[in-house]
């Protein structure tokens, strides 16, 4: 059985309320503000998580509060300010290359608005520090559970109408809107913006299919407070995780291919980065002989169909092919859960993957590994074996239960 995670956007969706649900799921506080690191440490502002009533719902409500007033109101970021704030954040590398993704992405929705260069768009709302530690906090948030398949509901964007800095707009307002194209939507009550910008980009950005909750075996659920408090309406967002029943339905992902016998071989470290960023689940390159008796590379990219135009554009554009290949194939993931385990060199990761409810396999995370063994002066080596003993004691082993 794989885990699913089900996001309930019958109230709409904010990053706060999603990481506010995450949070009442079962995600450690602790392990959130370390992953921020000195984004929302220090002067600037703090986080903060309490629990809260909803329209009579007990819901947790996460927070961002400035600690520093800015006399000119919420500073309206350039793109390149804001990654230079999310490389302050202590997220994995492949984390927060997404995190960097979902701004550039942010910035080019306001540039298409707009009809200007990226490289001018102000971002309003989501250049508030408070909105970019709802995205940053959100990508670790989501990730940290593990899920091997994401599905949200048709998502509620409200109705009426909402102020915004292009003046009183229509809800959606016009980056929620586009952000969220291609996802199902409905305007429903209360009145007022529900569907947030950053809410648009987290569920678009992790929702690998949109529908009712699948069928699952419930093990944790929990609900995201929004600020509102409206009568009769609880304004939440929550969350179900748990577990595939029989297996749960297959994965869909898309496969895209090309063959290269004619470039530089040191781009070919570029492109996986780039095919990264246009949102690639898997990279891989196989050398191959090709006409001519030329040696060439045989480039494969697995990715969620949503993401092949992305894909295909990075690869147009970064290499020298003319053509590709592309097709949706099945595949099955294991479910995923992390898991910390004490060593004598700290705290340290560990990936545990299960296949029903057998454990077949356990990986500490490299990058807890090598910054302990920075600290402790020892071998990156020393380390992971330690937390592989560490996972052993208890009781991960694979092929335990």
């Amino acid at each position: 059985m794989g885990r699913i995670l089900y996001l309930d956007c019958f109230s709409g969706a904010s990053g706060d309320m999603l990481i506010g649900a995450l949070l009442d799921a079962g995600l450690p506080f602790e392990r959130l503000q370390d992953a921020l690191g000195s984004l929302a440490l220090g002067d600037e502002c703090a986080v903060s998580a309490e629990p809260v009533t909803r329209s009579g719902v007990g819901a947790t409500k996460f927070t961002v509060a400035e600690t520093a007033a800015d006399p000119g109101g919420h500073p309206h970021r350039h793109l390149s300010g804001i990654l230079k704030l999310v490389e302050r954040s202590a997220l994995a590398d492949a984390s927060r290359a997404r995190a960097a993704r979902l701004f550039r992405r942010l910035a080019e929705t306001e540039a298409a608005i707009h009809r200007m260069p990226v490289e001018k768009v102000h971002l309003h709302e989501v250049g508030a520090l408070d909105s970019i530690v709802d995205v940053v906090g959100g990508v670790f948030a989501l990730e940290w559970f593990g899920a091997g398949r994401i599905v949200a509901s048709a998502v509620n964007v409200g109705s009426g109408s909402v102020p915004c800095a292009h003046g009183t707009m229509p809800v959606p307002a016009p980056a929620t809107a586009e952000l969220i194209k291609g996802a199902p939507v409905y305007a429903g009550p209360p009145g007022g913006e529900l569907l947030t910008p950053t809410g648009a980009l987290l569920v678009s950005e992790f929702a690998d299919e949109y529908g009712p909750l699948p069928a699952m075996r419930i093990e944790r659920i929990g609900y995201g407070a929004g600020s509102r408090d409206p009568r009769g309406h609880p304004n939440v967002l929550r969350v179900l995780v748990g577990e595939a029943e029989d297996g749960g339905p297959a994965e869909r992902v898309v496969s895209v291919e090309c063959e290269i016998d004619d470039m530089n071989p040191q781009i070919f470290g570029v492109l996986m980065e780039r095919l990264q960023d246009a949102g690639a689940l898997d990279v891989f390159y196989t050398p191959v002989q090709m006409k001519k008796n030329r040696p060439g590379t045989h480039v494969t990219v697995l990715a969620p169909p949503g993401r092949r135009e992305a894909v295909c554009a990075a690869l147009f554009r970064e290499t020298s092919t003319i053509g590709l290949r592309y097709g949706e194939v099945t595949r099955e993931v294991l479910s995923r859960e992390i898991v910390p385990v004490a060593t004598g060199y700290g705290e340290i990761r560990c990936k545990v993957a299960r296949r029903g409810a057998s454990v077949v396999n356990v990986a500490p995370e490299f990058d807890d590994c090598a910054r302990a063994a920075r600290e402790h002066r020892v071998s990156a080596k020393e380390v992971h074996a330690a937390a592989v003993q560490a996972s052993r004691a208890a009781g991960l082993a694979a092929g335990g239960r």
